[in-house]
């Protein structure tokens, strides 16, 4: 990807660069014998986690910044192929180069556009709305992005102001009451800031963040899951607790609609007719939800969200305000306690509209329900059992795309004769009048 080639939504275009320089020196128990990267989880080294994560998303070009143990990190993964993927790599030398110092290194080897992430942390993020915010910052004059969590100084201090999608400030030395976010690890840069740097020198790549954010030059992605990283046998801990949940543990799960599930159909002026909500201020929750998805939660189902919203395809409102929605939905989740494990969101239509802005968004896809894409996402990821799983929503298209993953279902609302003949054999298993009525009746 090029300043003059368009946004594709394709990560398999965009290069990731992994910074695996670091010493590891609080988990020298461990690193005594192999850099970070390959501390054993499991029966797996700690990056195949997060690689796992990137592959999943669509990312295939990899740069991988290596210091300490470099030669065990390109023994072990090679260059890639057998992964379907490409592993290049850059060596810091002999003298640790920091952050921004190995990225500069590796500056004939960068392409114009590239994800950073590290090595040592595990990131399950929205790759795709990453990206997306990150060119659609590039082309209102941002030069970079940074994700961030809105933590009020849990897990580390909070070191961002962040504001309408944009970094206000960023500073690790000078914390200010103001700062609710966290910067969350992963970035994305255009080449030409490094070029600005001389010489192999070492440098923290914070340097670059805090002058961007001072110049209003840094776009922002919050998410909502923490991270995990293994800067101590602590954190080690805890992330193999994580994995035996999460990877060894068969989970069930509801999957749930969303518009007149969770939330309010509401009236669109500019069509006249009642739609999704295209903006954060149009979102309104239905009675009950919060007390249904407490139930969920109680009763040990993994909660996700799996919605199509074609708005943007249609020229609606622009992605970005969808994104917002689901963002603030989780946290809104999140202060009442409950962990909404994903939103799967089609933003995709298969034909071109009148006011279509966002191209890339119309194609045939496999994830727009009745399909089951957006389910089966899901299942891989968190090793879901569908057979002691549900699908809930108030469609026709929410009850075929259950059946088609594996998992029973709930309609919610009347069931009329006419959905009655379209589902034909596909019987939702439970019928429901709303979300609470569906929580107290599965299993």
């Amino acid at each position: 990807m090029t300043d003059n080639r368009p946004y594709t939504g394709n990560l398999s275009d965009l290069q990731v660069v992994v910074l695996m320089g670091g010493l590891g020196t609080r988990l020298k128990e461990y690193t005594a014998a192999c850099p970070k990267s390959l501390v054993d989880v499991d029966g797996h080294p700690f990056f195949d986690y997060e690689l796992r994560l990137l592959k999943e998303a669509g990312f295939r070009k990899f740069l991988f910044l290596i210091g300490y143990k470099a030669d065990m990190i390109e023994e072990y993964y090679g260059d890639g192929k057998d992964q379907g993927i490409t592993i290049t790599y850059c060596y810091d030398g002999e003298e640790l180069l920091g952050t921004g110092g190995a990225i500069k290194r590796a500056l004939d080897l960068l392409e114009e556009d590239f994800l950073v992430t590290y090595g040592d942390s595990f990131m399950d993020i929205d790759y795709e709305e990453t990206v997306y915010r990150y060119f659609a910052g590039k082309a209102a004059g941002y030069r970079a992005l940074m994700t961030i969590l809105k933590n009020n100084n849990s897990f580390d201090k909070s070191n961002v102001i962040a504001k309408d999608g944009k970094i206000v400030l960023y500073d690790k030395m000078n914390v200010v009451p103001e700062m609710e976010y966290i910067d969350y690890g992963v970035c994305v840069y255009e080449r030409s800031l490094f070029e600005e740097y001389s010489g192999d020198r070492r440098f923290d790549v914070a340097i670059i963040q805090n002058e961007l954010s001072k110049k209003g030059k840094l776009a922002a992605h919050e998410v909502t899951r923490r991270f995990y990283e293994i800067g101590s046998p602590k954190a080690l801990s805890e992330f193999k607790d994580y994995v035996n949940k999460r990877f060894n543990t068969k989970n069930r799960a509801v999957f749930l609609d969303r518009d007149g599930v969770i939330n309010e159909i509401v009236y669109n002026e500019d069509t006249e007719q009642l739609d999704s909500p295209q903006k954060k201020e149009e979102f309104r929750l239905l009675p009950n939800v919060f007390e249904a998805l407490k139930i969920f939660k109680d009763k040990g189902y993994l909660i996700f969200i799996v919605t199509n919203q074609p708005g943007a395809a249609k020229g609606k409102s622009r992605l970005s305000a969808l994104y917002d929605i689901n963002t603030a939905f989780v946290n809104a989740a999140k202060d009442e306690g409950i962990d909404i494990e994903g939103v799967y969101m089609c933003p995709h239509y298969p034909k071109m509209q009148p006011y279509t802005k966002e191209t890339f968004l119309i194609k045939e896809c496999d994830c727009r329900k009745p399909k089951p894409g957006l389910i089966m996402r899901a299942v891989k990821k968190y090793n879901i059992d569908t057979a002691s799983s549900y699908m809930i929503g108030d469609s026709i298209s929410d009850i075929l795309a259950g059946k088609a993953a594996g998992t029973k279902t709930v309609f919610i609302g009347d069931l009329k004769c006419d959905a009655c003949k379209k589902l034909c054999d596909k019987e939702p298993d439970l019928t429901a009048a709303d979300i609470l009525r569906a929580a107290e009746a599965v299993e």
